[in-house]
């Protein structure tokens, strides 16, 4: 009996679609949410991954809380290759396109693509997603120092040349730098195979098509020594610019610093006038409180010497009355 003749059959189906359709739907949301962590400034993602992993919990989702838990904080390069997934994404994918430029379905039958061509787009690509993630550092308060650059770089050409394998690194949840796969499993597969190890040698054919692979290969890591010098170049451009923004600042400083010792020599100046005026005031005080004193005693004295002057007034009239 199929599930038009009978009903519980039937209501069962759809039942269990629409389960798989609700897991599928909260997955899907569960991985935009963890997108949203890795597209945060770097000092907002623990708080930002705990809140989640913690509002998880107290929805009944402890697998998901817990896988939310295992997230690692990026470092600064790992995190800028994020960003530059987030919000360069065509600059990023256009590295990735140059990658898989590389893979064995990309040659036309019997010749190999222009490499040349491929890598110059490569190292372009490189150069243009370096200065993007110095203004991202920037702007995001890092120091774009030589070494994160590099760091940064070198994770790029991975993703690059990861193009070329499956099962490779996943753009935009870095949490740490990427190393590039090694020389045999990039001959391996340019060579046609899909395995990790070297392939074997059957004919002489074969021994030709592996040389012109480990050719192709040694130019990719020419490229990448192109894109370190690009790395280097940026560098010191940005040595550069530092040295001088010091030695600017070293001639403001020293500017400052004649202007802070000519305001010491002031207040010197000014202390050394405030102390003579408290003297000055001092002994002004002093003259005043003495002349005070004999202003005071003389005007005593003057009013003795009337009552003195009286009394004799006052004598002589008597005696010439008399």
């Amino acid at each position: 009996m199929n599930a038009n003749n009978n009903p519980s059959a039937f209501v069962h189906d759809n039942l269990r679609l629409y389960s798989g359709e609700m897991i599928s739907l909260v997955k899907r949301k569960l991985d935009d949410e963890i997108d949203d962590l890795f597209t945060l400034p770097l000092a907002e993602f623990t708080g930002a991954r705990n809140a989640l992993a913690a509002r998880l919990k107290k929805e009944g989702r402890p697998n998901d809380a817990d896988r939310v838990k295992l997230l690692g904080k990026p470092s600064v390069s790992a995190w800028t290759v994020n960003q530059l997934y987030w919000n360069h994404r065509e600059a990023l994918d256009e590295l990735i396109a140059t990658g898989k430029r590389f893979r064995p379905s990309s040659r036309r039958a019997g010749k190999v693509a222009d490499m040349r061509e491929s890598l110059d787009a490569r190292r372009q690509a490189l150069v243009q997603l370096s200065d993007l993630a110095t203004e991202l550092l920037r702007d995001a308060g890092h120091n774009p120092s030589q070494e994160t650059i590099r760091r940064v770089t070198t994770t790029l050409e991975a993703l690059s040349a990861y193009a070329l394998l499956s099962g490779g690194p996943t753009p935009g949840r870095l949490t740490n730098d990427v190393d590039p796969p090694s020389f045999e499993s990039l001959a391996s597969l340019m060579s046609g195979g899909g395995s990790i190890g070297p392939a074997p040698i059957k004919s002489g054919t074969a021994t030709t098509k592996k040389a012109t692979v480990i050719a192709d290969v040694r130019k990719l890591q020419q490229a990448r020594i192109a894109a370190a010098k690009v790395s280097l170049q940026n560098a010191k451009r940005s040595l550069s610019e530092a040295r001088a923004r010091a030695q600017s600042l070293e001639a403001v400083q020293k500017k400052a610093n004649a202007e802070a010792k000519e305001a010491e020599k002031y207040r010197r100046e000014v202390e050394q006038r405030l102390e003579q005026a408290t003297a000055a005031s001092k002994a002004a005080t002093g003259r005043a409180q003495s002349v005070a004193a004999e202003a005071q005693t003389a005007a005593q004295s003057f009013e003795d010497a009337k009552h003195t002057f009286e009394d004799a007034t006052k004598e002589l009239e008597s005696l010439l009355h008399e």
